[in-house]
């Protein structure tokens, strides 16, 4: 079983490029001075999109500071933690590596480097599960114990000198991709195609998944490298303005970035309405803009290019340091965790070190989600890692969650997922053309691509059929024979 390595590595030069949070800010709930942010945030509120749902946040973290968790004793690092060709790796069974050094390249324009996130042995280059349960290859790193894991594979460069193809192969080389979730490589997604013009690039800070906290916590903490993320994907996205779009609950990280926005308006913050699914970009262009992505479209074709606050705040502070993704914020919360809060955490750490360490030793039978629970997955055994698109780890127990998963029953036809569903879909008629195996119709006559499985749907539903669940099966056999 992997332990924990308890170390002094939090005070070691390299852990310290880290900055120190700021003075603590007041929180907006129950905080006495969050009427005067209120007053002065309201001006700026914009219309939402229609539907969707306002779940209980459950964000019981918002008032700690963001913390390291020790190392663990193995690091299991999967060759495809992004959206794309997995990486290749550059090491061999038995080689030392140092942290920050890169231990595996990118495989061809859709690809992104993997990076060591602590010194130690490579132990293996073999099949392990990743993130989704399917066995991968990855690389097995033996953290050292004793080192101080300083990061010395870096080299400061000066960003401002790039022209843009070196801007793009630096990010690249970095390994960014993005934070969000997707882990969509950052360089392809900033390289407009040279048939599109890109405008306007909107910054998503509105983490509207009950429990996630991590990127709020970047924006209260790290304001400054924010800017200068954003400031950078203007630059290599081609990009004339920015808008960062932050729910009306989260006041305080916009009053922290306010002072840091710069006077010639090329960089706005905007405050829209706390719903679920306002953090999906289709969602988000909506409430601020008021423009409609294109069925099966992408936001390039109207101009805009979105990126999530995390990937931002890394990339500032990351390119300027020559210094590969190496770990990242991941929002520990839960009924099953312990020690709630939000953790600096190593790519590679599997959820047995995690819960070993964080976990509630009376929770016995757990279920285990990675990221959000409305759109996050189950994991399907405790030996997966961490990877770059690991925002959250909920621990529940199984005993709490049975009374509301063991059974559904038939549709009622009360109409309450149509009335939810943020895209305006038939939920409901899916969901009946599903059971059936009707999966031409559901795609062909029922858009069952521009579901992007928020799950309000399955949320709302009195009768607790698996809907989100049903589309998805739906979709992976359309996919075995041709793109939805």
């Amino acid at each position: 079983m992997d332990r924990p390595v308890h170390s002094e590595a939090g005070s070691a030069k390299g852990l310290s490029l880290l900055p120190a949070p700021p003075a603590h800010l007041p929180l907006v709930e129950g905080s006495k001075s969050s009427h005067g942010l209120v007053s002065l945030f309201s001006s700026w509120r914009r219309g939402g999109f229609q539907r969707g749902v306002h779940p209980a946040p459950h964000k019981g973290t918002l008032d700690q500071p963001i913390k390291r968790m020790p190392f663990s004793r193995k690091l299991v690092l999967p060759l495809a933690q992004h959206i794309g060709k997995p990486s290749v790796p550059l090491v061999a069974v038995g080689e030392e590596v140092a942290r920050g050094q890169l231990i595996a390249r990118c495989d061809g324009a859709l690809s992104a480097p993997i990076h060591a996130p602590a010194d130690g042995v490579i132990e293996a280059i073999t099949p392990r599960p990743n993130t989704r349960g399917a066995w991968t290859d990855a690389i097995v790193l033996h953290v050292y114990e004793a080192s101080t894991q300083e990061v010395r594979c870096n080299q400061p460069q000066d960003v401002d000198s790039m022209d843009h193809a070196q801007l793009i192969a630096a990010i690249q080389q970095i390994g960014m991709v993005g934070l969000g979730g997707a882990a969509f490589p950052s360089h392809a997604k900033l390289n407009v195609p040279a048939d599109k013009q890109v405008h306007t690039l909107i910054v998503n800070g509105c983490e509207c998944e009950p429990y996630l906290t991590c990127d709020y916590k970047l924006m209260r903490e790290w304001p400054q490298e924010l800017m200068a993320g954003i400031r950078i994907a203007l630059r290599a996205s081609g990009a004339t303005r920015a808008i960062i779009g932050v729910e009306d609950n989260k006041l305080d990280a916009m009053a922290a970035i306010r002072p840091h926005l710069p006077a010639d308006g090329s960089i706005t913050l905007q405050a829209v309405a706390t719903k679920y699914p306002q953090g999906a970009e289709k969602m988000l262009i909506k409430s601020l803009l008021g423009l409609d992505v294109p069925n099966g479209g992408l936001p390039s074709q109207l101009g805009l290019v979105v990126h999530n606050v995390g990937t931002l705040a890394l990339l500032g502070r990351l390119l300027p340091q020559g210094q590969g993704l190496i770990e990242r914020v991941v929002t520990l919360a839960g009924p099953g965790i312990k020690k709630p809060g939000d953790y600096w955490i190593p790519f590679g750490t599997t959820l047995r070190s995690i819960l070993d360490w964080a976990g509630d030793p009376d929770c016995k039978e757990r279920e285990v989600i990675l990221g959000g629970p409305m759109m996050g997955s189950a994991a399907s055994t405790l030996d997966i890692p961490v990877s770059k698109g690991t925002s959250g780890i909920l621990v529940f127990d199984k005993r709490m969650l049975e009374p509301i998963t063991k059974q559904s029953w038939a549709c009622i036809h009360c109409s309450e997922c149509v009335n939810a569903c943020p895209m305006g879909l038939n939920p409901s008629q899916l969901g009946m053309l599903s059971a059936k195996l009707e999966f031409d119709e559901m795609a062909e006559h029922y858009h069952l691509g521009d579901c992007f499985e928020c799950g309000c749907c399955s949320y709302v539903c009195p009768s607790h059929i698996p809907l989100v669940q049903q589309f998805r099966a739906a979709k992976a056999f359309l996919r075995e024979r041709k793109p939805i």
